[in-house]
């Protein structure tokens, strides 16, 4: 049987095959163009990916650009099922080597039972052969080249696009640990908001997510500046104006503070010894947001405790996974069906 490990993301894919490492990275994103015939509506798949990302506001007034996965859960299954069929085709799993297959799904920590159902559904008609799944905290650990023990919890800080993990894990299993509708899209939303608010310069999401990853800062003397085009709020005409990074900053400061709220609520939530194990090995973070200039040391100046930054952040998870499918013990202990 050959396993792979998916975190189906809200907004990207990423997929894991022992022996290859990341196979795929792409928006999880689909483009589809709705027509009638016959008194039917009839969808048909214009994009994928990247390619139906980059559609996004560009797309003509019967095309529709969707994400079948919000907030750690299927909301569009028959479009899921879609998107990771294609997925597959294009790491090369033919539906027959598919049931040949056992994927592991990396899900928030707290879903419920129906969620992973749909996630069955979705892979039994993409024609996967066996389902498992786990939990992003222990996936954000492993994923960091870190041993999870009986001895030594640890805590981790994983931030997706829109849902933040915060929990204490051991080898024993979660100690606690919640999920929240918190991310790096809330960021975007904020920006494009602030922007048409002070600026009178209205941008989409593509733009905004661009903008916070070039200029975006936390360092207090960082000045990086782009100049960014969309059109006048109020008369509609192409415009343009120039951001620096402070400009940014209190964008992204609302919403670091609001995760850093729910960080410390967990952290209170603790046993002392626990707690003692947190301040000397310090916090995992994992998550595309974490790559922002800044934003590692403002977490750590606000908490008082070291943390721990993986050289790609973004796929920590991801490679979690494939360590817990490359290795029979850990496949036993850290995943359910």
């Amino acid at each position: 049987m050959k396993r792979i490990s998916v975190d189906f993301g809200s907004e990207i894919t990423k997929i894991y095959m022992p022996g290859c490492g990341v196979v795929l990275m792409e928006a999880t994103c689909i483009a589809v163009e709705k027509f009638l015939e016959d008194g039917e509506t009839n969808v048909v798949v214009k994009a994928y990916g990247d390619k139906a990302r980059a559609l996004s506001g560009r797309a003509a007034a019967n095309t529709f650009i969707v994400n079948p996965v919000s907030e750690g859960k299927i909301v569009q299954e028959n479009l899921a099922v879609e998107l990771l069929s294609r997925f597959l085709e294009k790491i090369e799993i033919s539906r027959r080597e598919a049931r040949r297959t056992e994927a592991v799904f990396i899900l928030p920590c707290g879903v419920k039972e129906e969620v992973k159902e749909k996630y069955r559904r979705v892979a039994d008609e993409c024609g996967i052969g066996s389902v498992y799944f786990t939990y992003t905290p222990f996936a954000a650990v492993l994923g960091q080249n870190i041993t999870i023990n009986e001895s030594t919890p640890m805590f981790t800080l994983d931030i997706g696009y829109s849902l933040t993990n915060i929990a204490a894990v051991s080898q024993d299993g979660l100690i606690t640990g919640i999920s929240v509708n918190l991310g790096g899209g809330n960021i975007d939303v904020q920006i494009i908001d602030d922007l048409a608010d002070r600026h009178n310069l209205k941008i989409g999401n593509l733009t905004a997510e661009k903008l916070k990853n070039t200029v975006g800062s936390l360092f207090d003397d960082d000045n990086k500046m782009n100049v960014i085009e969309g059109r006048d709020v109020k008369t509609g005409a192409p415009a343009s104006v120039a951001i620096n990074s402070s400009q940014l900053s209190g964008a992204i400061l609302k919403y670091a503070d609001k995760i850093l709220e729910y960080v410390n609520k967990v952290l209170t939530k603790l046993p002392a010894e626990v707690s003692s194990a947190v301040m000397h090995g310090g916090i995992y973070l994992s998550g595309g947001l974490v790559k922002l200039d800044g934003f590692a040391e403002y977490i750590e100046k606000q908490l008082q405790i070291p943390v721990n930054v993986p050289e790609e952040p973004q796929l920590a998870t991801v490679i979690g996974g494939g360590a817990i499918i490359s290795n029979d013990r850990l496949f036993e202990m850290l995943t359910t069906d």
